[in-house]
């Protein structure tokens, strides 16, 4: 396809999916599922004049809260204003919702994939509001996935999303990678070696920012290689990135799957997962899908039969917030608390050149909260981290955990989002002495 400076020279309409290009992803599980018929009807409230009988809704005079507000911090003068919510707001808060999330928060949210990705309406994706990111995760994996298809998985990777694959009966198969990001090079030999016999992958997995557990964000380079890779053996993109607004890397973000793939000869092989859970409030659970309509649609009928809906006073509350700061103080915020943690790694990094210096080594990590790090001369951290240094008072993961085929690894999980200063430092001198004290038994062990 003919290019004009790396960028595509065809109209983007051209190069979007069909619906039916989907058709060969979807489960059956979820094409087995049916449509609730009072939900289908929900809508037809909104119309003038409508007189509704429909639905057993219940009367919000019955509800005990009768007023609620909020203080929120101002991210540019640092004051704190208080935030009521109007009359409408509480009833509307209090009530059923759609399940696909209301309707003016969606728009926002779009209006901010605008903002951080470039991507505008009628690019052939939409975007559905979820019980936090984890919820819509494992709402795609059964919309795409049925017992025998595979599923490749960017490893080491986060030990939660390990049992939604899982759970689908699929074959896991991890994808390495390295300092840049994911291996492309194995990951191409694989796919290129792959036995004619056996179904070809439908998705890969990836944590491209801050990647939980290991802190490595991919090179621009390593995407638009997993991207060509995609298109060449035909899987879907499973980019979850939860740390987007956590990365404080010195050199420039790297633009996301959703980004690039606007100036791809295809577009509609990204679905992209989005939080606010790490920079506005994790117990309120604010995810979002962006994702080709196909796709959102299996979600939004899998959580219409599941849970039904997001909780409405979670997406109230959040659309007042985020319309109260509006795009360039989110930015703000967000910005901020990539300093924060950018701070928090400083020192953790510090304490552990400190105690772990010849014990252990890492790769410092680029966004998120983590470190990922090898014990030296051991070849599993799992009894060493499960037992000995619980016993001896610190909590850790054991990498094992972080591999769909639980195999042994000398590697170890920390997070530093939490501790303060003298927190980590007591902690990381406990680790010390359990690491020291296996090392020195490896060593009699293999005399």
């Amino acid at each position: 396809m003919p290019t004009v400076n790396g960028h595509i020279d065809s109209p983007l309409a051209s190069r979007i999916l069909s619906k039916d290009f989907y058709e060969p992803f979807m489960s059956q599980l979820s094409k087995r599922r049916i449509e609730d018929p009072i939900r289908a009807l929900l809508p037809l409230e909104d119309r003038p004049g409508v007189i509704s009988l429909l639905a057993g809704k219940p009367n919000a005079e019955t509800f005990p809260i009768t007023a609620m507000q909020f203080t929120l911090r101002d991210p540019v003068s640092n004051e704190e204003v208080v935030v009521p919510l109007t009359e409408q707001e509480l009833a509307r808060g209090l009530q059923y919702g759609s399940s696909a999330g209301l309707p003016d928060l969606n728009d926002w949210l779009i209006g901010l994939q605008e903002h951080s990705h470039g991507r505008k309406r009628g690019e052939g994706w939409g975007l559905c509001f979820g019980t936090g990111s984890s919820d819509l995760i494992y709402k795609v994996c059964n919309a795409l996935l049925d017992p025998g298809d595979v599923a490749m998985i960017e490893a080491p990777v986060y030990a939660g999303v390990v049992p939604m694959f899982h759970n689908t009966g699929c074959t896991m198969i991890e994808v390495g990678g390295d300092a840049h990001g994911t291996d492309t090079k194995g990951l191409r030999e694989m796919l290129v070696n792959w036995p004619v016999d056996k179904p070809k992958p439908k998705v890969l997995y990836t944590v491209p920012y801050g990647c939980n557990p290991t802190g490595v964000t991919s090179t621009l380079e390593r995407r638009l290689e997993v991207l060509e890779l995609a298109r060449k053996h035909n899987f879907l993109i499973m980019e979850d990135d939860p740390y987007y607004y956590l990365y404080f890397g010195d050199a420039p973000r790297p633009p996301s799957y959703f980004t690039l793939e606007r100036d791809q000869p295809e577009v509609g092989r990204v679905i992209r997962f989005d939080s606010l859970s790490k920079v506005l409030s994790s117990g309120m659970r604010i995810g979002f899908l962006s994702a080709p309509q196909p796709i959102l649609d299996a979600v939004i009928l899998h959580t219409i039969t599941s849970n039904l809906q997001p909780p409405t006073i979670t997406m109230v509350l959040s659309l007042r917030l985020l319309k109260e700061w509006g795009y360039d103080k989110l930015r703000a915020h967000v910005d901020r608390v990539a300093q924060f943690y950018h701070a928090k790694r400083d020192v953790f990094e510090r304490l552990m050149h400190k105690y772990l210096d010849g014990l252990a080594e890492w790769n410092t990590p680029e966004a998120g909260m983590f470190f990922w790090f090898k014990l030296n001369n051991l070849t599993d951290s799992e009894a060493l981290i499960r037992t000995k240094a619980l016993e001896n008072g610190v909590l850790a993961l054991p990498g094992t955990v972080c591999h769909p085929d639980a195999r042994k690894t000398a590697y170890v999980r920390a997070a530093f989002s939490l501790l303060a200063e003298d927190q980590a430092d007591e902690g990381l001198r406990r680790l010390r002495d359990v690491i020291v004290a296996a090392q020195k038994e490896a060593v009699s062990a293999s005399a």
